[in-house]
């Protein structure tokens, strides 16, 4: 048996689960989540989220900050409205009861950080906790709400849309486009459901570990733009991947980011022999864009051969970076590494995905009853390059204005009736005993991810790329319909085509413009790619 709900969230970040709590206000509501419901990007953030809290400060500072680092391709009016609902929505998540840093002495005056490319102090945070103490609040509320059931270890497969209609026979060629749910595999039974909902919206993250070195936690595989390219929504701007300049460099540590708010704080970048370098690339030095200072510390490693450049704070003094740095304090500790005494060893992770599913100002897809929000999405606000903590703010508002929305569209189709949509028919497959064929696969398109399609591209590595996504996707293809479905499997399935819509975008690019930088047209190109780019199935 099926089973029916208003609302279908696919993910349990601050997107997904700042949308529940107000859909849940209209109608039923099912969060899908692959891993435990706390276990994702927003439970990692370190830095905080943006916004105009201060006196000092204006939304038109924060609007020309963010279209600076989006580098001529932001939609101002996104940005706009983005901007001028960020200090709502900050309101909004101290009445849940998130503790958010204040000033030592007045409990009414935030804290309030800088990070790199903005020109004021606009950081809202829970010292370096502040992902973690959003998603904490946030979960309490959504446990509490009867309307709200929460499926864990849980992961979606496909989106039911009319081309999966049509080809069970249950519609016609003249329906409308459209979406009505998802296939969800129970990753602890095997089971695989059929989830149908009137709404879905589509909150799973990024796609960071599509690449060898990144800050993601192991479940940011671009489920959700993968499952949405499939089901005919248009994607854009792929090229534009974020890599995070500084992340822990060490053997025995895993995915660990040294928040930019170390550099907005006072930290420097040097390298092994304790020169200073972002002098000579950038005349905002250490408080650069992330583009600017990954392609620095990629560029000196390359010409040193060195294997890391390094982060000194110690000069802000022991008490201080305890007190703001406390999580990064302890667990650099935890490998020996007393970052009040010695700089940190760091090298560029992947980071961030700007682009996603192509999105109107209410996080509607071109499929209808379609939505989508947060890092899987590309709403037009981070252009070429994201500001730092501009994307858990994006998140907030987005979450609201999709909400707003959907219980509209909720009320106008209340009464209609869910499709008839087919079980889950495996067919004649097996289960496998070829699991080296996923895991080498794997570790392949991340290899060559990284080494063709990173920091910095050519025509050459992208064509080396696409000649061996094309035929990890036709091993992909066979072994998928030969056997049972497993997460390890649909993970490499979508790592799979965000690499092919990786390269694809970067391609199609003929320019190097924000996070995308090719060194066969090393120069901005405004007359013709002063726009997205924009790829649909």
């Amino acid at each position: 048996m099926p089973i029916n709900t208003d609302y279908l969230v696919i993910g349990s970040g601050i997107a997904g689960l700042r949308f529940a709590l107000d859909a849940a206000k209209t109608g039923t509501v099912a969060i899908v989540t692959k891993k435990e419901k706390s276990e994702g990007s927003t439970n990692y953030a370190q830095g905080g989220i943006a916004s105009v809290l201060d006196p000092d400060d204006s939304f038109e500072l924060h609007i020309q900050d963010t279209l600076t680092s989006g580098d001529g391709i932001c939609h101002e009016d996104i940005v706009r409205l983005v901007v001028q609902e960020g200090p709502q929505r900050i309101n909004e998540l101290v009445s849940l009861g998130v503790a958010f840093s204040h000033e030592e002495g007045r409990k009414k005056i935030f804290d309030l950080g800088r990070e790199g490319g903005h020109s004021r102090r606009r950081i809202v945070h829970t010292k370096d906790l502040t992902g973690r103490e959003v998603e904490k609040r946030l979960l309490a509320q959504v446990e509490e709400n009867a309307n709200i059931q929460i499926y864990e270890n849980h992961m979606a497969i496909d989106l039911i849309s009319k081309s999966t209609l049509i080809r069970r026979g249950i519609v016609s060629k003249k329906t409308d486009q459209s979406c009505w749910g998802a296939y969800v595999l129970d990753a602890e039974s095997g089971a695989i459901l059929t989830v149908l909902a009137r709404i879905t919206v589509l909150c799973s993250g990024g796609a960071g570990k599509v690449y060898r070195y990144t800050s993601n936690p192991d479940i940011a595989t671009g489920d959700g733009v993968a499952m949405g390219y499939r089901a005919g929504v248009k994607v854009a701007n792929m090229e534009f991947v974020q890599f995070h300049p500084t992340s822990l460099y060490h053997p025995l540590a895993r995915n660990f980011l040294i928040s930019e708010a170390v550099r907005g704080e006072g930290g420097i970048l040097l390298d092994k022999k304790g020169h200073r370098f972002m002098e000579s690339y950038h005349p905002l030095k250490d408080l650069a864009f992330r583009d600017i200072v990954a392609r620095s510390i990629d560029m000196e490693l390359k010409k040193s051969g060195d294997s890391c450049v390094y982060l000194d704070i110690s000069h802000r003094g022991k008490d201080f970076i305890v007190n703001r740095f406390p999580h990064i304090y302890e667990t650099c500790l935890s490998f020996h590494i007393d970052i009040s005494r010695e700089p940190i060893p760091v090298v560029p992770a992947a980071h961030y995905m700007c682009g996603g599913l192509l999105t109107d100002a209410h996080g509607h897809t071109n499929l209808k009853n379609l939505f989508a929000i947060g890092e899987v999405a590309c709403t037009g606000l981070h252009g070429a390059n994201r500001l730092a903590s501009n994307s858990l703010l994006e998140a907030l508002v987005f979450a609201r204005r999709a909400a707003i929305q959907t219980a509209k569209e909720l009320t106008a189709g209340k009464h209609e009736a869910f499709p008839r949509a087919p079980e889950w028919d495996p067919g004649s497959a097996t289960d496998s005993e070829e699991m080296v064929v996923v895991s080498h696969n794997w570790d392949e398109i991340r290899r060559f991810m990284w080494n063709y399609v990173g920091i910095v591209r050519t025509n050459k590595r992208l064509a080396r790329a696409k000649r061996r996504v094309e035929i990890i996707q036709e091993e992909i293809k066979e072994y998928y319909w030969d056997f049972l479905i497993s997460q390890n499997l649909l993970e490499l399935r979508n790592l799979a085509l965000v690499a092919e819509l990786i390269i694809t975008c970067a391609s199609l690019r003929k320019e190097s413009r924000g996070l995308h930088f090719n060194l066969d047209y090393p120069s901005k190109d405004d007359e013709f790619w002063q726009q997205d780019t924009v790829v649909w199935k």
